[in-house]
């Protein structure tokens, strides 16, 4: 399996994209959580760091996108993150897309002790943006890169708040809090249960609360969520 961990992080590094060769091979998704860990050991290996996990497919509208209908989790690194605000070169990816989420901050228990909204780019490594589950789940759940806004203490309530994502001040996905396992809350026990482990200080982004959309360069995209504030990024 190490075999196809190389291609996929190549064809990460070159932004070149590959056939789906994890589906190819026979492999199931549990093969593909062996590939992924090998795939992020190559980045911490080139000096990398875990900050965090993520969850993918945990809304109705990313499973229609993608075509398929089990959550997901994959891993996020210190070099995956772009601070708020900050300039993004999408020269790099291969097909970018970008969609609002809610991160938590966890502890060493794996409990939640902040929340802030955040903006994910997926990047899968696969021609035309098409894969299985085995497919996605290798390719470390096309995790890019990721931005997240003030932290905030939880609120009471985090299951029906209204998000918004901005192309250039033009409202382009309108969703809902809801649309993130009916409480994205329910996000910190599925992405601990599902990594198996956490360490204090981790991020866990909870999973789009919107379908993703075209990343291009030379824009300013923002997230607002209802009560937790914004975050933005921009393109080059």
């Amino acid at each position: 399996m190490s075999d196809l961990a190389e291609r996929l992080d190549a064809a990460a590094r070159d932004g070149v994209a590959i056939p789906q060769i994890v589906s190819a091979a026979g492999l199931d998704a549990a093969d593909a959580y062996t590939v992924q860990e090998a795939l992020v050991a190559r980045r911490l290996a080139r000096g990398e760091r875990l900050v965090g996990i993520k969850l993918g497919l945990t809304s109705r509208a990313k499973m229609a996108q993608v075509g398929v209908d089990e959550v997901i989790w994959g891993r996020l690194t210190d070099a995956m993150a772009i601070a708020d605000g900050a300039t993004v070169d999408t020269s790099g990816y291969i097909h970018p897309r970008i969609e609002p989420e809610v991160a938590f901050l966890l502890d060493a228990s794996g409990n939640a002790t902040a929340v802030a909204p955040a903006l994910e780019i997926i990047d899968s490594r696969y021609a035309d943006f098409k894969f299985s589950l085995a497919d996605v789940i290798a390719d470390n759940s096309s995790a890019a890169a990721f931005a997240i806004g003030d932290w905030k203490p939880l609120p009471g309530g985090l299951d029906n708040l209204g998000v918004l994502l901005e192309v250039d001040g033009r409202v382009v996905q309108i969703g809902s809090t809801a649309a993130i396992l009916g409480d994205p809350r329910r996000a910190v026990s599925w992405g601990v249960r599902l990594a198996g482990k956490v360490d204090p200080g981790w991020v866990l982004l909870a999973g789009a609360a919107t379908a993703a959309v075209p990343l291009a360069p030379g824009v300013h995209v923002r997230a607002v969520v209802e009560g937790l504030g914004t975050v933005a990024v921009r393109t080059a």
